[in-house]
């Protein structure tokens, strides 16, 4: 199976189509919304301080999310942060690590789309066990309250070497 990150406006016709028919389990609809309203986060025209990502496998869509900087940071994100959201793995697809892979390639795509971001973050509620628990043990560091609550992590993205950067 090969897996890969793409850009939003790199997917064919095709994959985008396919996009919409990524499904979160109802119970996760409130922490992470449903495809739809994450597309609709993304302008008409490309933007520079947001980015849509789509994990394939075998060139298929099985996951989505999105990543803001500059402006569009939330108010509780350090500047010259990027903010990680609405990372949704196909519910059908759950179990295989997908969501792992999300994580894995993602200091690579924000090196290639954003080279001076030097750290990651995103908030997460505390009523969601599971994506707390998930995002700790791939490395995120809990760095208290991002808003009402929810807790803000962070992971910090090592500077890539140009030719790591060549390959991705």
């Amino acid at each position: 199976m090969h897996i890969r990150l793409c850009a939003y406006e790199a997917l064919t016709p095709l994959q985008r189509e396919q996009l919409l028919g990524i499904e979160v389990h109802p119970e996760q609809i409130a922490f992470c919304g449903n495809i739809e309203s994450a597309l609709h986060s993304l302008p008409a025209q490309a933007h520079d301080g947001i980015k849509g990502l789509a994990l394939l496998t075998d060139e298929l869509p099985v996951a989505f999310l999105l990543l803001k900087r500059q402006l569009l940071l939330p108010h509780w994100a350090e500047t010259g942060s990027a903010t990680l959201h609405a990372l949704q793995v196909d519910s059908r697809m759950q179990g295989q690590g997908l969501g792992k892979a999300c994580l894995r390639e993602l200091p690579q795509a924000i090196h290639r789309f954003w080279p001076e971001v030097r750290q990651l973050m995103l908030s997460v509620s505390p009523f969601n066990a599971s994506a707390l628990a998930f995002y700790l043990s791939q490395g995120w560091v809990e760095q208290g309250e991002a808003y009402r609550g929810e807790r803000r992590l962070v992971l910090s993205l090592e500077p890539m070497s140009p030719r790591l950067l060549q390959a991705g």
